[in-house]
């Protein structure tokens, strides 16, 4: 009778081979749930990158992340791979020449709004309904009752407490809520 004398090698390595697949899925699986729970955020906005864009002269989506090494060299990190290295000066000189003449985007428009919003109902201890993007306008709640219609135009931020009738103006978010007879929450 013949016995194969490999046939041990052969089990541990088709272990050490399922071993190390379940490893792996295992790995993959802590770096999904780590990502749900916390996930990362992108330190850079699409403006920042259309910045970054307009400065270096490469496509915005191109651009991975940015950062300052010793205070002095600011790196730009590409989605492909490669870095290039700016003297931080001249790179601050240039982002604030770009920020001054870029427009902004409907959509970074709507983020600074939303933003805006979400601290003045804070404020009221206020919260709005579905935001209509398009026109960004809202209705405002406080427990559950309506407080009134909340938006911002190219005249700035309008209020009024009913469907119909004059929209009363302001500069901001929380003086366009507070001419709708909602008064800030204390404290205690």
């Amino acid at each position: 009778m013949n016995y194969a004398t490999h046939t041990q090698q052969a089990i541990l390595s088709s272990f050490r081979d399922e071993q190390a697949l379940a490893q792996a899925e295992l790995y993959s699986h802590l770096e999904t749930q780590a990502e749900a729970v916390a996930p990362t955020q992108d330190p850079l906005t699409s403006r920042d990158r259309r910045i970054i864009g307009e400065i270096i002269e490469v496509e915005p989506e191109s651009v991975r992340t940015i950062w300052i090494e010793g205070g002095i060299t600011v790196w730009v990190q590409f989605v492909e791979g490669g870095r290039l290295a700016f003297d931080r000066n001249w790179f601050a000189t240039r982002v604030a020449e770009v920020k001054a003449t870029l427009p902004e985007t409907p959509l970074e428009r709507n983020e600074r709004l939303s933003d805006e919003l979400e601290k003045a109902c804070a404020v009221f201890g206020l919260y709005h309904g579905e935001i209509d993007w398009l026109s960004f306008s809202t209705k405002l709640y406080q427990d559950g009752r309506f407080v009134g219609f909340v938006g911002c135009s190219q005249q700035g931020w309008y209020a009024r407490p009913r469907q119909y009738g004059l929209n009363r103006m302001a500069p901001s978010a929380e003086q366009v809520i507070a001419l709708l007879g909602v008064r800030a929450i204390v404290a205690a």
